[in-house]
This record gives C-alpha cells, sequence and structure tokens, in this order.
C-alpha cells in the first residue's frame, strides 16, 4: 500500500495529468486527512514552483490549482479525497490577466480570465474588492471561488479605471443613495453589481 503524503500526491496528480482542462474539483465536499507540508509555492504574479523549480506546464498549473482550497486556518490546500497537503501563498492563488467587457452601465458584464486560463464574470457571487498594500498602492482582487481570490494585474486594472465612472457622478436611485454621501471614488458595474475602485 503506497503512503499518503505529500509527495506521493505530488506524483498521483502528475502521473494521471491528462492535458484537459477541466472544471474545480469538489473539494469542500471532502475530508481527507491531513498529511504534511509540501514544498510547493504560489508566488505573488501567480507562478507556481515546486522545490524551487517554476512549473512550466499549464496544464499542470490547472491541476494543482482545480484541488485547490483555503481553510479556516487561513492555510492553503491542495486536497483529494484521501489526503490534503498545505502549500504556501505569497499573496493571491490566481492572477485575472485579462478583460473582456460586454454591454455598459448597469447591464455591463465584465469577465475576466485569468493565468490558468479559467473564466470568472464579475457579480453577486464574484465581487471586486480593492484595498491599499503596505506600499500604498491599490491592491485589487477577484474572488474566484470559496474564498479564493485572483489579483488584478495592473494592465487589467487600467482598463477598470478607464471604463469606471464616478460615484459623484451616478444618478441617485432610492432613498439610501439620498441619505448617504458620495464620494469621488470609481465604481464599474458588473451583472447590475457596483463595485468600487477607490481614488485612483
Amino acid at each position: 500500500m503506497t503512503k499518503p503524503g505529500p509527495d506521493n500526491l505530488l506524483k498521483q496528480l502528475a502521473g494521471t495529468q491528462t492535458g484537459k482542462v477541466r472544471g474545480p474539483a469538489p473539494v469542500h465536499q471532502w475530508d481527507p486527512p491531513y498529511c504534511g507540508e509540501m514544498d510547493m509555492r504560489i508566488a505573488a504574479d501567480g507562478r507556481w514552483f515546486h522545490e524551487g523549480s517554476p512549473i512550466g506546464r499549464l496544464p499542470l498549473m490547472q491541476l494543482f490549482s482545480s484541488i485547490l482550497r483555503l481553510d479556516p486556518d487561513g492555510h492553503y490546500y491542495l486536497v483529494t479525497p484521501v489526503e490534503k497537503v498545505r502549500i504556501r501563498v505569497d499573496d493571491c492563488p490566481f492572477v485575472a490577466v485579462l478583460l473582456d467587457v460586454e454591454g455598459e452601465g448597469e447591464q455591463q458584464i465584465l469577465r475576466f480570465t485569468l493565468n490558468t486560463e479559467e473564466q470568472v464574470t464579475a457579480g453577486p457571487d464574484n465581487a471586486i474588492t480593492v484595498t491599499t498594500g503596505e506600499d500604498g498602492q491599490p491592491h485589487p482582487v477577484l474572488h474566484v471561488r470559496h474564498g479564493l481570490n485572483a489579483l488584478i494585474s495592473r494592465s487589467v486594472f487600467y482598463q477598470l479605471a478607464a471604463i469606471a465612472v464616478s460615484e459623484a457622478d451616478l444618478p441617485e436611485s432610492g432613498a439610501s443613495d439620498k441619505n448617504q454621501e458620495k464620494t469621488n471614488a470609481l465604481v464599474v458595474f458588473s451583472q447590475g453589481c457596483r463595485f468600487s475602485l477607490g481614488v485612483i
């Protein structure tokens, strides 16, 4: 019987990788035992490393990302039905590298392509959030699934800023708008949701 553990999990995944892109696995339905920590890291730019060497094969990176999970302890794990191993993530596990814009105004749809080639549409379940990083620069992220976020790349963020409108210029839509002081923050819409980019 093969002993479970980080090295074995990596070999199993690499050995069964077929090159076909599949959707994310139902990792939140699985409760396997913890089998240790793997020397695997996702850098801030979205690149995956194993034992210090970059994982250059996109299909393999896609496979790993499909079984990635963020647990309540704040750590990231690769999870299968029989075991889970912890990996390190420097910032966000994904990076949004392309943006496709359909429509305009509140009917606008913002569709992002991640560095794994997965597509995510901003909306009620996939919010855009912009905070300020330690360097004082905007830190924009897109929610992907189950607490996993994608860092919005600088070029894509510039695209968002270019199509954004000032909150102060938006018409009042109801009592909540009348009672709330508007700011000069830039906002974008997707699937009827309003997302603030902050004051840029």
